[in-house]
């Protein structure tokens, strides 16, 4: 007799932190490739292109996705002419257009305001659904998107007394990669209820992979003469930004429901902020400190569902 499956919230919890973790040291990690800094230990990494690191990761990504599902079922890889298309829109305006520009922020700014921008995406979700009328202007939807807003100028500093230091490219950047990962919730909804999630991450690693060939073609990336040492560091970069954290992911939507899971998402913020001032030293003043909880707070009130309806959950970014 097969056993039914019996979901542990717990369980799920304790994953999706593991996800979140794994991000976070993904995004320091970024920041110290970008810039050349040292990690603990005196480790330094040679300053990589932030369009490199993103073409890698996903190439890398997504030849180790072919291989894993290749092994499990072949067939699984076929799919209509018109659903691949949709896909490479998700793969180019969602996963190589969000990858670049948050990587691009993160260098230009710090990783605190690169991804305390990006995960306002919710809050563009919900008002593209309440222009759309798919979900209603509640008091609680609408003040969420006003605690976001000025929350996030608080982490950009847009009230500081003196003279604003703020790189225009990188907040910028940082705000169309929330557009790009917003275009990635709405579009990606629909075809998620008809593929498997891994099915959808590897044909969105691959037109995004494509895409990258074609901007950047591989004898540019071959005269960057990049060393042995830095293509291991970006080999296990897209490992430790993809594969690793979606397994925990996906494991932790096995035993809980979507809404919590996304709630409990909003531990990257706070991981990879942590994480970027103990390894390289990033700091926060605090009219930034209240702004980045001001925002993860009206995250979390955005994903809370109503009693008269009920919300069409985000996905978690790809980061």
């Amino acid at each position: 007799m097969n056993s039914v499956h019996q979901p542990k919230p717990y369980k799920g919890y304790l994953y999706i932190a593991c996800a979140t973790f794994l991000w976070g040291i993904s995004a320091t990690l970024g920041r110290a490739a970008f810039t050349g800094k040292p990690l603990p230990g005196g480790l330094i990494l040679r300053p990589v292109d932030p369009l490199i690191l993103s073409q890698t990761r996903t190439s890398f990504s997504c030849m180790v996705l072919l291989f894993i599902l290749i092994a499990r079922n072949l067939k699984n890889l076929r799919i209509p002419v018109i659903d691949f298309g949709r896909l490479a829109l998700l793969g180019v305006f969602g996963v190589a257009a969000s990858n670049y520009l948050y990587y691009l922020a993160i260098q230009r700014t710090n990783v605190a305001t690169a991804i305390v921008v990006q995960y306002t995406a919710p809050i563009w979700v919900l008002l593209y659904a309440v222009l759309r009328g798919q979900q209603k202007p509640t008091p609680q939807r609408m003040g969420a998107v006003a605690l976001a807003v000025l929350g996030i100028a608080f982490v950009i500093q847009i009230f500081s007394s003196g003279k604003l230091n703020l790189d225009r490219v990188g907040i910028l950047a940082a705000l169309a990669a929330a557009f790009s990962f917003a275009f990635y919730n709405v579009a990606g909804h629909g075809i998620l209820a008809r593929y498997n999630r891994w099915i959808v991450l590897f044909y969105t690693t691959f037109t995004a992979a494509l895409f990258w060939l074609c901007l950047n073609p591989p004898t540019k990336v071959i005269n960057a003469h990049y060393s042995a040492g830095q293509w291991l560091f970006l080999f296990v970069f897209s490992m430790l930004s993809v594969l690793g954290p979606f397994s925990f992911y996906f494991a932790g939507l096995q035993h809980l429901e979507p809404t919590r899971a996304i709630v409990v998402s909003c531990l990257e913020p706070v991981f990879s902020i942590l994480i970027a001032a103990l390894a390289l030293g990033e700091t926060l003043r605090f009219v930034q400190t209240v702004g980045i909880f001001m925002v993860l707070a009206a995250i979390v009130v955005v994903q809370l569902p109503s009693k008269a309806e009920q919300c069409i959950p985000p996905l978690e970014p790809i980061e």
